[in-house]
């Protein structure tokens, strides 16, 4: 009886193993999204993780420790990277306010909400306040000091979204180059992502190459869409779309550096629905077709071209349309939905209208391999059965006979 249930454990940790390597339990592990909070008539946070529940989306990331949404998303599934203001960076370059902030905005809520994250600042090496740069990698490490003295520095990372324009050359790929005026601070942050093993995030936006010269740069290229795309001519790398050669040319700007092995994520990526007139493409088609190939990509969970193996995590900008945002139209208008949870336009997400029903909603799109996979799956599964249903029977007829 013994070295049956062996046998019959045996078949179910198959199974699983199977499974959760051929997508039968898989999801899009990859695949995030902003949830920004500029707005007058956004939905409450208890709504706002309906709509993320039902759409099968398990990583979000703050602009700040709203205790309201961490409150909210406690005993979920979803995965949330929370963010320090810019202005309160001078104040955690103190190792003892950063053990208060830690205590104050992190501890009461995990494990129970799932912090996996801490982005410190956002986009600090080029912001116009160039005094803030200064604080940036003193405040990162007293940060991730505090949270080693409460134990939980091995569940969340610390890190700072990048914007692109920290690069000075970006294209070819491999040409990829930080500007020199930040070079002695990014090698130490550098230094301390390469110790802690935290990823390099950047905010990458191929919309404004776009924008700002719609003669010279490929639509399709820029959209996901089929096109003969470029080669990389130093790497002889092939590039089908600028997001994951803008993504490369960060990895070899990082290896400029000397340091090697870092990941690099994408913590900000969209394109507008709606713009002013100056702001070309900027519209709910080019919206549509760049989003949905993206999610279209993170369902093969696909690296890019000089990583090819190393899943590319992505998280979407935004949620929701935000009506407070300052700036052109543009600014207001990157959400796939409008405050009351109906869909801004289509991406592959199936959600009804109604704020009431999001829990019907689910990521619809899905890539014939993945159908291909999930019916393999399942002949899989058929055959455990049949299997595990021979070893009883075979063991039966074995202790009658």
């Amino acid at each position: 009886m013994a070295l049956l249930c062996i046998r019959i454990a045996m078949i179910l940790v198959l199974f699983l193993a199977f499974s959760e390597n051929y997508g039968f339990l898989r999801g899009v592990t990859s695949l995030g999204i902003n949830y920004g909070q500029v707005g007058n008539n956004l939905p409450q946070p208890e709504k706002v993780l309906d709509l993320l529940s039902s759409l099968k989306l398990t990583k979000a990331r703050i602009y700040d420790t709203n205790p309201q949404i961490l409150t909210a998303f406690a005993n979920s599934n979803v995965e949330l990277i929370v963010t320090v203001e810019n202005q309160m960076l001078a104040v955690l370059m103190d190792p003892q306010q950063a053990f208060q902030w830690v205590s104050t905005h992190i501890k009461p809520y995990f494990p129970a909400t799932r912090i996996t994250g801490i982005a410190v600042g956002n986009e600090v090496f080029t912001d116009s306040d160039t005094t803030l740069l200064a604080y940036l990698v003193p405040a990162i490490v007293s940060i991730h000091g505090a949270l080693a003295q409460l134990g939980l520095d091995s569940y969340i990372h610390v890190s700072t979204p990048n914007s692109l324009a920290v690069l000075t050359e970006s294209y070819p790929p491999s040409a990829g180059s930080f500007k020199t005026e930040v070079s002695g601070i990014m090698s130490q942050y550098l230094q301390f992502l390469s110790s802690t093993k935290a990823p390099f995030w950047i905010n990458a936006y191929p919309y404004f190459a776009y924008k700002d010269k719609p003669d010279e740069v490929p639509l399709d290229y820029v959209l996901f869409n089929p096109n003969s795309g470029m080669i990389d001519p130093h790497t002889k790398l092939h590039y089908d779309n600028m997001l994951y050669a803008q993504v490369d040319a960060v990895i070899f700007a990082i290896a400029r550096m000397g340091f090697d092995g870092i990941e690099v994520g994408v913590s900000e990526t969209g394109w507008p629905s709606k713009g002013d007139a100056d702001e070309v493409g900027a519209m709910v088609d080019n919206a549509a077709a760049y989003n949905k190939n993206i999610l279209r990509r993170q369902f093969k969970n696909e690296g890019t071209p000089l990583r090819p193996n190393m899943r590319l995590e992505i998280y979407l900008f935004a949620l929701f349309n935000e009506d407070m945002k300052p700036g052109p139209t543009s600014e207001r208008n990157y959400g796939l939905f409008q405050p009351d949870c109906t869909m801004v336009y289509s991406v592959g997400i199936s959600a009804l209208s109604s704020p009431s029903s999001t829990s019907s909603a689910s990521i619809s799109l899905t890539s014939s391999a993945t159908k291909v996979t999930n019916m393999e799956s399942l002949v899989y599964l058929k055959f455990m059965i049949f299997l595990t249903f021979h070893v009883f029977t075979r063991r039966a007829y074995c202790a009658i006979v």
